[in-house]
C-alpha cells in the first residue's frame, strides 16, 4: 500500500472525482494542502483577493458545465466564515461546490487557539454536509462522501474542515484502485408518468413550468422534444431560463412577481393545468398563492420528496430526477402520438405567442443621462445567443431578465435564492475559467459591483477575459424602489462628488480608474447611441488583453422596473412608458403587433 499523507490523499481524490481546477487563499492551517497541491499537480489554482469571491469563483465555475464541481479553498477562522455565503448561495440554488477549510491542530482546537472556529457547526446549516475530520485515516472516505453527497438526490454543497496536523499525517492509501461512489437519484415509474400525462391531457391550457432542476439534470433537450411532442407552452423559471431557446415557439416566457414578462403573467393567468419540473415555486416566481393556483391543478415533479408539497399542495407529486422523469415523459408521450391519442395544442401555443407579439415593454429610448432599457437593447445587439450572462440581484439583473434573450441552458447563470451582493464578479471569473472559448458577459448595478471589486484584479492576474456590463446609477436602485411604499428614500444614494473625477459630477466612485488600477481595461458610455461601439471594442479588448474588460454605462439616477408591489402576478405595475409601435422594441423576439 502506498503512504502518503491525509492532504495527498485528498488531492488525489479531488483529482479521481474529476477536479481540474479550484479556487482559493493559502494560510498557516491550509499550508499542507497546498503543499499537497502542489506537488501533485493537475490542479489548476486560481488566488482570490477574497476569500468570499473564491466560493463564488466556485459557484460560477459548477453552473458552467453539466458534471462541474467548483472547488473553494481557505485557511482557518475567518476564511471558513467568509465562504458561508458561497455555501448558502450553493444550497439554495442546489449548487454542489466543496469547500475545504484548514483548522487549528486537533489538541487545541477547544482551547481558543488562533484562528480556531467551529465552522462546521456554522456551515451545517447551508451545507449538505459539514464535517471537522479528526483521524487522517477518515480523510479519504469523508472526501469519497463528500462527493456521492454532492452529486445524489438534490445537488449542493459540502465544507471539510482539515486541522493542520490531520492534513500532515501519513496513512495508507492507493489512488489507483479508488473509485467513486455511485450517485443516487430517485427516478419516476412508467405508471407516475402515465398518470400525469393523463392529467396534463385532460387540460385544455397546460403549461410546462422548467425550473434549474431541469439544468441540474442536463435534461433540457428532453424537456424541449417533451414540449413539442404534446405542444404544451413553456414557462422557465429564472433558474431554468435557457432550457428552450428564447425565440421557440413554444417558450410563453416568464412569469412572476420581478423576472417576468408581460405575455408571461398573461398567459399563465389563462391557463387551467401547470406542470413543474425541477422547480421550487420561488415565492417571486409565484407571488400570493391564492392567486397563483386558483383554477389549476398541478403537477410537481422533483428531486428532493421534501421539496413536493413544501410550498403548496399539488394535486400530484412525482419524486424524480428531471432527466429520469423526462425521459419517460417523452416515452410516453412518443407512443401516444403514434396512436393519435395527444390533443391538438396549436390554438393555445399561438395564443400565447400572440400574446408575446402584443404585450412588450419598451426598450428603445435615446434619453441622455441613458435609460437602463436602452442597455440591453444594445446588449442583445451586441452578444450573440452563445454568450453566457452572469447576475445576481439588483434592478440590474430583473430589468435584464425582463428584456435580454437566452438561448441555452447554462448561459443566463444567476444566484437565484441568496442573491447576494458580490456574487456576480467572481462567479463570472468562475464561469470564464470554466468556458475560456465562450464570450462571458457580466451583469452589475454599481453597488454589487463594489461588493467584491478587488477579485477584477483575480481577472488580470490569471488572464481570465469576460466584459462586465456596469449600469451605474449611484443608487441602490432596488431597495430605492420598495422605500417608496414607507414614503422614504434613505440611506439608498451612493452619490458624492468625487474630488478626483469632477467630471463624474454627483456619480461618485470612478470606476474606470478602479478598473485600470486593478490591470483591467474599462469604457464609460455617457450617450445611448455611443454603447453598441463600446460592447463591441469591449469584446476586441478582452480578446486581445486577455483581461476583464467593464463597460459602464452612466444611467438617469432614477428609473422604476416593472414589478407588482401587491405580491400579485396579475397586477405588475408598469412604471415606464409600454411598446407600443415597432421601433420601441426592435429586439424583441417577435415583431410588436399592436
Amino acid at each position: 500500500m502506498a503512504r502518503m499523507t491525509a492532504a495527498r490523499a485528498a488531492v488525489e481524490i479531488l483529482k479521481r472525482e474529476g477536479v481540474s481546477d479550484a479556487f482559493g487563499v493559502p494560510g498557516a492551517a491550509i499550508n499542507p494542502f497546498y503543499a499537497a497541491l502542489k506537488a501533485s499537480g493537475g490542479i489548476r489554482h486560481t488566488l482570490a483577493r477574497h476569500v468570499e469571491g473564491a466560493s463564488h469563483m466556485a459557484e460560477g465555475y459548477t453552473r458552467t458545465r453539466a458534471g462541474n464541481i467548483g472547488v473553494c479553498v481557505g485557511t482557518s477562522g475567518p476564511a471558513g466564515t467568509d465562504m458561508i455565503t458561497g455555501l448558502y448561495s450553493a444550497t439554495g440554488d442546489s449548487v454542489p461546490i466543496l469547500c475545504i477549510t484548514g483548522q487549528a491542530p486537533t489538541a487545541v482546537i477547544h482551547k481558543e487557539d488562533f484562528q480556531a472556529v467551529d465552522i462546521a457547526s456554522i456551515a451545517r446549516p447551508v451545507t449538505k454536509m459539514a464535517v471537522t475530520v479528526l483521524e487522517a485515516a477518515q480523510v479519504p472516505g469523508v472526501f469519497q462522501q463528500a462527493f456521492h453527497l454532492m452529486r445524489s438526490g438534490r445537488p449542493g454543497p459540502v465544507l471539510i474542515d482539515l486541522p493542520v496536523d490531520v492534513q500532515l499525517t501519513e496513512i495508507e492509501f492507493d489512488p489507483d484502485t479508488y473509485e467513486p461512489l455511485p450517485v443516487y437519484r430517485p427516478a419516476a415509474t412508467r405508471a407516475q408518468i402515465e398518470k400525469a400525462i393523463g392529467m396534463l391531457n385532460a387540460a385544455e391550457r397546460p403549461l410546462i413550468v422548467a425550473g434549474g432542476g431541469v439544468v441540474n439534470a442536463d435534461a433540457a433537450d428532453l424537456l424541449v422534444e417533451f414540449a413539442e411532442l404534446t405542444g404544451t407552452p413553456v414557462v422557465p423559471t429564472l433558474m431554468g431560463w435557457g432550457v428552450l431557446p428564447d425565440d421557440h415557439e413554444l417558450n410563453a416566457g416568464m412569469v412572476g412577481l420581478q423576472t417576468s414578462h408581460r405575455y408571461g403573467n398573461a398567459t399563465f393567468l389563462e391557463s387551467d393545468f401547470v406542470l413543474g419540473i425541477g422547480n421550487r415555486w420561488a415565492n417571486r416566481h409565484t407571488g400570493r398563492l391564492d392567486v397563483y393556483t386558483a383554477g389549476r391543478t398541478f403537477v410537481h415533479v422533483d428531486v428532493e420528496p421534501t421539496q413536493i408539497g413544501r410550498i403548496f399542495a399539488p394535486d400530484y407529486g412525482i419524486a424524480s430526477d428531471a432527466r429520469a422523469a423526462l425521459t419517460l415523459f417523452v416515452e410516453a408521450a412518443r407512443e401516444l402520438k403514434a396512436s393519435g391519442a395527444l390533443p391538438d395544442r396549436s390554438a393555445w401555443a399561438a395564443a400565447a405567442q400572440e400574446r408575446r407579439a402584443r404585450l412588450q415593454r419598451r426598450t428603445h429610448f435615446d434619453d441622455v443621462p441613458i435609460k437602463p432599457q436602452r442597455v440591453y437593447e444594445e446588449m442583445n445587439k451586441a452578444f450573440g445567443p452563445d454568450t453566457r450572462y452572469v447576475s445576481t440581484i439588483g434592478l440590474s439583473q430583473i430589468a435584464g431578465a425582463q428584456m435580454l434573450h437566452v438561448y441555452k441552458p447554462r448561459h443566463w447563470i444567476n444566484c437565484g435564492q441568496a442573491g447576494p451582493l458580490g456574487w456576480t464578479l467572481p462567479a463570472a471569473l468562475g464561469v470564464a475559467t470554466a468556458d475560456p472559448d465562450t464570450l462571458v458577459v457580466a451583469l452589475s448595478g454599481d453597488y454589487d459591483f463594489q461588493f467584491l471589486i478587488e477579485e477584477l484584479a483575480v481577472g488580470a492576474q490569471h488572464r481570465i477575459p469576460y466584459v462586465h456590463v456596469l449600469v451605474n446609477n449611484s443608487y441602490l436602485g432596488l431597495i430605492r424602489q420598495a422605500q417608496r411604499a414607507f414614503d422614504i428614500d434613505f440611506q439608498v444614494n451612493l452619490e458624492f462628488e468625487n474630488v478626483n473625477s469632477p467630471e463624474l459630477g454627483v456619480y461618485g466612485v470612478d470606476h474606470v480608474k478602479v478598473a485600470e488600477g486593478l490591470g483591467c481595461k474599462a469604457i464609460r458610455v455617457t450617450d445611448p447611441a455611443d454603447l453598441g461601439a463600446a460592447f463591441e471594442q469591449a469584446k476586441k479588448l478582452a480578446a486581445e488583453y486577455r483581461v476583464p474588460v467593464v463597460v459602464e454605462a452612466i444611467l438617469e439616477r432614477v428609473t422604476n422596473i416593472s414589478m407588482s408591489v401587491t405580491n400579485d402576478i396579475g397586477d405588475v405595475v408598469e412604471f415606464e412608458e409600454l411598446a407600443t409601435e415597432p421601433g420601441h422594441a426592435p429586439t424583441s423576439v417577435k415583431p410588436l403587433k399592436v
